[in-house]
Parts: structure tokens; sequence; C-alpha cells
């Protein structure tokens, strides 16, 4: 005997008549689909300041805390050192993020945002602030909320 599943009442398809039934039940599908959307849209706002999500998300994380290093920026984004490497390395080409050797322990560079960086991310956060608001229209203030203190929750659940 299965257990039943209840199906969400709106369907996601992205394609008209395509039957997605088998799959609007699990939330890493849902989260998938809208995560497509919310990349689009980030892309149409912030594309023209030449910055990916994971660059804007570094940058806000540097400008939010003053001593912070590679290595705890890279577990706050869920990146490998090597990966992070690479995304630092493009920000510092752009003059935006500089590396400094951290006079607490001389093996951690800190992170700290240029004149340049200080102002793009604060151009940028600017944007971000309403750059959802049509794609997520179909959400109250508290549904939105909700949102994401679930989303949060589930990142940032203990794993087993």
């Amino acid at each position: 005997m299965t257990a039943s599943v209840a199906q969400p009442a709106i369907r996601i398809a992205p394609e008209p008549g395509l039957d997605t039934s088998r799959l609007t039940h699990l939330v890493g599908y849902a989260a998938s689909r809208a995560s497509v959307e919310l990349k689009k849209t980030f892309g149409c706002h912030l594309g023209p300041l030449q910055i990916k999500a994971v660059e804007f998300s570094a940058l806000v994380l540097v400008a939010s805390n003053p001593h912070l290093n590679q290595k705890q920026l890279g577990a706050a984004l869920d990146v490998s050192a090597p990966n992070l490497a690479v995304i630092l390395d493009r920000l510092a080409e752009r003059g935006l993020v500089k590396r400094v050797r951290s006079t607490v322990d001389r093996r951690a560079q800190q992170l700290h945002l240029t004149l340049a960086g200080r102002e793009l991310t604060a151009r940028a956060e600017v944007i971000a602030a309403t750059m959802e608001d049509d794609s997520l229209q179909v959400l109250s203030s508290a549904e939105r909320a909700l949102l994401i203190e679930l989303l949060l929750k589930v990142a940032h659940a203990p794993r087993a």
C-alpha cells in the first residue's frame, strides 16, 4: 500500500500540457523551479552591474562583516576554497575587494571592500531590495517572510 501525497493546488508546468504531477510534491523541485525564475530576475536587474549572484552575496557579506576571512566566507557561501579563490580573484581584478593579511593570525587573509567595492555593493543592494517584487507578487508579505524563514530553516538544519 502506498501513501497518497496531496498535490499542490497550483500546477507548476514549464510547458503547457506537460504533466509534472509526479514532481510537484517534491520541495526540491518546487525550490528549483522558483530558483530558475529568481535567477532570471537577478540577471535582468543586477546583470548590468556585471556581478553574479555568488559575487553579490560575497560583496554583501564582506561589507557586513569587517573582520571576515576567506575561510569564513567560503563556509558562509558553501563554496570550496579553490572556487572561492576564483571568485575573489575576479572581484580583486575588478578592484572591488582586497585581501589583507590578518594582524591577529598571519595565516588568515581578511577581506575588505575597496571604495569601488563599497559603491557597487551599495548600488546593488538598492536594486536587490525590490528586484524580486514582480516575481513574488503572488505572495503576500507574510507569505514571503514565511517562505524565506522556511527555506533558511531547511538550509541551516543539522544533518545526520
